[in-house]
């Protein structure tokens, strides 16, 4: 009976130090995988504002529109100033300016056009800017318009975003309602999100 009674606690202890284990361990590891995962969105988060920025320097606008996005993204082209020559120390001090430079030949410039896909993207294919890393082809959410700053001056704008609960999917479903929660105490958005729709924030994303 003592012997039954002894093996009982010792169990009862090794499952009671197993569920202790486990309420340590178990946050650590869904903020090991949400820091990964985390990662991988704000780099994609990230591409969709460098070919959105590419995009409003030609059309003055941001674009709400994937389709419209990764066409520009496949098919779009920036213009580069490529400078050829340059000014003497003897030349300035003559008084010689760039734009006279310019007009007399001393200094040349051409404009060479280089591929949006080729350069802002590489080795990501354009067709990938809309869907969530770690989903089952999840798209981000991505609005454009324009806002009027307390100055009266109009401005572009955009957002992408992604809730906690579509990147961080197949997680431990109460660690993602914690961290709504605490975005909410907090008045923030739940989830990544890049520009902003509502405020000039000069694109910055939430986790910056």
């Amino acid at each position: 009976m003592k012997t039954a009674i002894q093996i009982i606690l010792a169990l009862a202890i090794v499952g009671l130090s197993y569920l202790i284990y486990e309420s340590i361990q178990k946050p650590i590891r869904f903020q090991e995988k949400q820091q990964t995962r985390a990662t991988a969105v704000i780099e994609r988060l990230k591409k969709i504002r460098d070919v959105q920025v590419a995009y409003k320097s030609l059309n003055s606008k941001y674009t709400g529109s994937f389709d419209t996005l990764i066409d520009f993204a496949n098919n779009g082209k920036l213009p580069i100033i490529k400078m050829e020559g340059s000014l003497s120390d003897s030349l300035i001090a003559a008084g010689m300016t760039e734009a006279k430079a310019v007009k007399e030949g001393i200094i040349k410039r051409d404009t060479v056009y280089i591929s949006v896909k080729d350069t802002l993207l590489k080795s990501l294919a354009p067709d990938s800017l809309r869907f969530v890393p770690f989903t089952n082809k999840a798209q981000f959410e991505m609005a454009a318009g324009n806002i009027t700053t307390g100055s009266g001056v109009v401005v572009p704008v955009f957002e992408a975003k992604v809730t906690n609960k579509v990147y961080l999917n197949g997680l431990d479903r109460q660690e993602i309602i914690n961290m709504n929660d605490l975005a909410r105490s907090l008045d923030r958005y739940p989830g990544l999100m890049v520009g902003s729709i509502e405020e000039a924030n000069n694109n910055a994303g939430n986790w910056e």
